[in-house]
């Protein structure tokens, strides 16, 4: 169990003023759901790949789904934020820093690249 990933019934009662109202159909145990998109992106699995605890995969995809284009967890990681100050420490993932495929390549090939204030000077 230590691998799995579980809100507390305090922490989801604090997040579900924040879920969109459901319309008819009752929804599938939100507590499951959620547990189950939080350990997917926390442990970067493919959805199908989630322990079965979590429920079938493709509801918790389509749930992801339709509340990021909805919103939901923009509102869910502002009043998070909002709550809690400031932070202590800022983390940057470098994944998502990424040079053009040809800047390593520039030295390699003798060429440097110019300054804008060697440019006003040349």
């Amino acid at each position: 169990m230590s691998d799995q990933f579980w809100l507390t019934k305090a922490q989801l009662e604090r997040l579900k003023p924040l879920f969109p109202l459901t319309r008819g159909v009752l929804r599938v145990d939100d507590r499951r759901v959620i547990n189950g998109i939080v350990h997917v992106i926390r442990n970067g699995l493919r959805w199908r790949d989630a322990l079965a605890v979590y429920g079938l995969h493709k509801t918790r995809y389509n749930r992801f789904v339709r509340w990021h284009r909805m919103g939901v967890f923009d509102r869910i990681f502002a009043n998070l934020a909002a709550e809690s100050g400031p932070p202590d420490r800022a983390m940057i993932d470098s994944t998502h820093l990424k040079g053009h495929r040809t800047a390593a390549t520039l030295l390699k090939r003798g060429m440097h690249p110019v300054s804008p204030a060697a440019r006003k000077a040349a």
